[in-house]
């Protein structure tokens, strides 16, 4: 075989296997946002984000959040976390607000963002922030798992972390709508399908088991509602008659169907827009 075969079959072998990325360079920013093909961490300017204390009916979460992730930065033990239930009330808002309040009290706390759909590729992920000197909060909005889906078996690599163990600058924090993760008709299909039901569904339900704070959000009274929208009207300087303030805001969520957070902000955005405020 001559060398001019063998230089093109190294340069093909290496076209197909790449050599590793470098270490990222997490001093970039605050904030990151893993993404792969290739892997990398591509860092955030501006986090979207509200202030914690606008963060209204959540007070206890907020309270046990922050206390966790100030442990956590300041190198003691913390646990991971999964925040579970009604949309909208804010659960990706807390972990944003949280970080943004860590940093503020002069930890040098990074925030990693993971995408749910790139799960299968968090050991490459841990493999990076294992080099860093630097604490990083892992985060995952919206985590869910449907049928046949296998990605929850990736989870576990950050839960657990096999024979290596999660490395200890990293924590990680979950969204999720549901409580246990899977679909309640999965898990009953599980069970009445199996041969062992018990041991089908045992691992399907113990990762949530495997986040050591579970805080559910529940959705919130009407009187809430309105706090919430008062407390961005003081914040952005925008003053109205409180009875029609009110009687707008009760409006508002009656065409939508429902009351949360979320639906709130949206209101305060269309009335910020009618008066001339800039958010």
């Amino acid at each position: 075989m001559s060398d001019e075969t063998l230089a093109r079959i190294a340069a093909a072998l290496e076209r197909l296997a790449p050599p590793p990325a470098a270490a990222p360079d997490l001093d970039a920013a605050d904030a990151f946002v893993w993404h792969t093909e290739p892997d990398r961490l591509s860092p955030v300017a501006q986090v979207n984000r509200v202030p914690l204390d606008l963060l209204i009916g959540i007070e206890r979460t907020k309270e046990t959040l922050l206390d966790n992730t100030l442990r956590f930065a300041r190198g003691l033990p913390a646990n991971n976390a999964l925040l579970w239930g009604a949309r909208g009330m804010g659960k990706s808002s807390v972990v944003k607000a949280v970080h943004a309040e860590v940093r503020a009290s002069g930890e040098a706390l990074k925030l990693v963002e993971l995408l749910r759909e790139d799960l299968p590729t968090v050991g490459r992920l841990l493999g990076h922030l294992r080099e860093t000197p630097h604490r990083v909060l892992l985060f995952c909005d919206d985590l869910s798992f449907g049928h046949d889906d296998q990605h929850y078996k990736s989870l576990k690599a950050v839960l657990d972390g096999g024979v290596e163990g999660r490395p200890d600058n990293v924590l990680f924090y979950a969204t999720s709508n549901r409580r246990h993760l899977m679909p309640r008709d999965m898990i009953e299909n599980e069970r009445s399908t199996a041969i062992s039901p018990s041991e089908a569904v045992e691992e399907k339900v113990s990762l949530s088991d495997r986040f050591g704070l579970w805080m559910g959000f529940h959705p919130c009274t009407q009187d809430e509602y309105l706090e919430m929208i008062e407390g961005y009207c003081m914040a952005h300087g925008l003053t109205m008659d409180a009875d029609t303030l009110r009687a707008e805001a009760i409006e508002w969520q009656a065409t939508r169907g429902a009351r949360s957070g979320r639906v709130a902000w949206q209101f305060f955005t269309d009335l910020a827009g009618r008066h001339g405020v800039r958010v």
